[in-house]
């Protein structure tokens, strides 16, 4: 633990010099995507944000992945910052998003691709997950999310990461991201971090940096 630690301390520090350029790319229903490229690795890692956030909300963690050695995508949904809206809004339509984000990673260099869905970017990855062609998406990250309404479905090492006392205005969110966890298909895995921050707001709290050392830890496994 102690040594993943200082290495994460090295990759925070070493992260703010990782190159990142703007990328575009078709969804498979025509629609033009935008997302910021970090990294030149052969593992590669979308990042869908979540309905308060844009691409550059990942800025910060995707330096520390391509420093890491991963290729990050950080995405913009249709209708946010730079992918400009269209007749297509709508969140069940955002799926296809995550599958273009994945299938350009794939197409760029990369061997295999994780994805991190971060609240309602989380309903997004879930969709394509269930979507995807065999051996697209290699494991998935939930972030606040409880992973869409069939957890039955989801294929591939999941991990589940919420904040204990992260409430919306229907309620705790633990419970249920817990009931879904419950029924999703090993491989699989929880993590319960203190406080409340929701989602990507938790890398603004004493919660972290442990929250992006479990990341790695995750997305690094053999």
């Amino acid at each position: 633990m102690r040594g993943l630690s200082l290495a994460l301390t090295v990759l925070l520090i070493a992260g703010l010099a990782s190159a990142q350029k703007h990328v575009s790319f078709s969804a498979p229903d025509g629609y033009r995507l935008h997302g910021d490229l970090y990294g030149k690795g052969l593992r590669g890692v979308v990042l869908a944000h979540g309905g308060r956030f844009t691409m550059e909300s990942w800025d910060k963690q995707a330096r520390i992945l391509a420093n890491a050695g991963f290729r990050a995508l950080a995405l913009d949904f249709r209708g946010y910052g730079q992918t400009i809206a269209g007749t297509q809004t709508t969140d069940d339509k955002s799926y296809p998003d995550v599958l273009a984000a994945v299938r350009y990673l794939h197409a760029t260099g990369a061997k295999s691709v994780s994805v991190v869905g971060a609240s309602m970017g989380g309903d997004a990855v879930a969709d394509a997950v269930m979507q995807s062609r065999p051996g697209e998406i290699d494991r998935t990250i939930f972030l606040g999310s409880a992973g869409g309404n069939t957890p039955e479905r989801l294929k591939g090492r999941k991990l589940f990461i919420v904040s204990r006392d992260d409430e919306s205005s229907e309620g705790p969110r633990l419970p249920r991201i817990s009931e879904h966890y419950d029924r999703a298909p090993e491989p699989k895995k929880l993590l319960v971090l203190e406080g409340s921050a929701h989602a990507q707001f938790i890398f603004s709290t004493d919660q972290g940096a442990r929250l992006m050392q479990e990341m790695l830890r995750f997305l690094s496994e053999p």
